[in-house]
Order: structure tokens, then C-alpha cells, then sequence
């Protein structure tokens, strides 16, 4: 995708307008250190929709549980008989029309183990040789994504207070291979992720 010139101010004011967005995106809470981040470049006239699928990939997520959007006190999810909140529904929300240059936004997964995502929109570009035609690219990133269900945040924590201080006990065996043998909390494979948003484009939004 090539450089151009950042927008600063407004976002888009139509979904038709071809323009890239910088995501950094921030797993928190702010205790898990070093960050667990990423780094996103998405076609800004994506739904918030398919902006979760591309956030799954990007951190290694395996989208088992329910998730939303949080903008300026606005839900965005998929909306539910029964929601005890106003949930706006989140295929007809798109990133340019929500979110400008230096924006925030929460992206919360698992509503049970509660992983807080903050996304900030870093940069803006417009006037493209190309139209990024709904795609997205992961530009840069570190460390793991946590397991699913490791217990949140503070289960997280003890899950590597076990691998880190007792790495060749019982409990650690039993937790690494609950964890598919061959967890490292370090590790972060920006291929292997990419090719996770490349069979999304293919399987599911192809030409769209």
C-alpha cells in the first residue's frame, strides 16, 4: 500500500471514498507488560463488522465468544433479542463515518473473560493509486495473544506466573498442553497472521 499524504482532521464523509486507516491496537489492561499490540491498515470504508474479523486474525483470537464496539458511549455489536443495553448493529457502521485522526474507540472480546482492546486511529490517508477494495494488512506487532479462556486478564497472569517461575512442573505441563503444547508468550508471527486476513478476503469478501 503506498505512501501518501496523512489526513489529519475529518474522516471521510462516504463510505465510497477510497482511504486507508492506521489502527494501533492495544490490548489491555495496561498490567500486561510487555503489550500484547498490533498494528492494522484497513480500508477506512469497512464495517465494524468485518473490523472485528480482521482484529481476530490479527491478534490470533479464535472468535468462539461474543464481542462489541465501544465509540463515545455508542455499543456497536451484533444487536440481540433481549440486549439489556441499545445495541447499534455494527454491519451498517462504518470506520469513516465513526472515527477521524487520533480517534479511540474500545473493541471488547469475550464478554465473560473481558479482553479490552483500545484502537486508536494513528493515520488517515486518502487520494490512493490503488483502492484497498476492503482490504487489510498488519503492519507490525508483538508478543502472544493470550489463550481463549485462560480467565481474563488475572488468569492470564497466573497462567504465566506458572510457565515463567515453576516452567518444569506438573502444572506447567499440564498448561502448556492445554494451550497446544508450544505457547510463547513472546512470540508473534506476522505472516502466519497475515495469511489469516488473506483467507478471510478470499473465503468471505472477495471483489466486495
Amino acid at each position: 500500500m503506498a505512501d501518501q499524504k496523512p489526513v489529519r482532521n475529518k474522516h471521510a464523509s462516504s463510505t465510497s471514498q477510497p482511504c486507508l486507516y492506521t489502527l494501533h491496537i492495544e490490548l489491555r489492561p495496561n498490567e500486561i507488560r510487555p503489550p500484547v499490540w498490533r498494528r492494522l491498515e484497513v480500508d477506512g470504508r469497512i464495517s465494524l463488522a468485518k473490523l472485528h474479523h480482521f482484529i481476530q486474525a490479527a491478534f490470533g483470537w479464535s472468535d468462539y465468544h461474543l464481542h462489541q464496539f465501544k465509540i463515545r458511549d455508542k455499543v456497536y455489536a451484533l444487536p440481540e433479542p433481549g440486549d439489556k443495553e441499545v445495541v447499534l448493529d455494527e454491519r451498517k457502521a462504518y470506520l469513516n463515518r465513526l472515527l477521524a485522526t487520533n480517534d479511540t474507540m474500545l473493541y471488547r472480546y469475550d464478554l465473560g473473560d473481558n479482553w479490552e482492546h483500545l484502537v486508536t486511529v494513528e493515520a488517515i490517508r486518502k487520494d490512493l493509486d490503488n483502492d484497498p477494495k476492503g482490504g487489510a494488512w498488519i503492519l507490525d506487532g508483538e508478543r502472544a495473544c493470550p489463550p481463549e479462556d485462560v480467565g481474563g486478564p488475572d488468569g492470564y497472569a497466573d497462567f504465566l506466573e506458572v510457565l515463567q517461575e515453576e516452567p518444569d512442573s506438573e502444572e506447567a505441563a499440564r498448561l502448556r498442553e492445554w494451550a497446544d503444547g508450544d505457547f510463547d508468550p513472546e512470540r508473534f508471527d506476522r505472516r502466519l497472521a497475515n495469511a489469516a486476513i488473506m483467507r478471510i478476503l478470499f473465503n468471505r469478501w472477495s471483489g466486495k
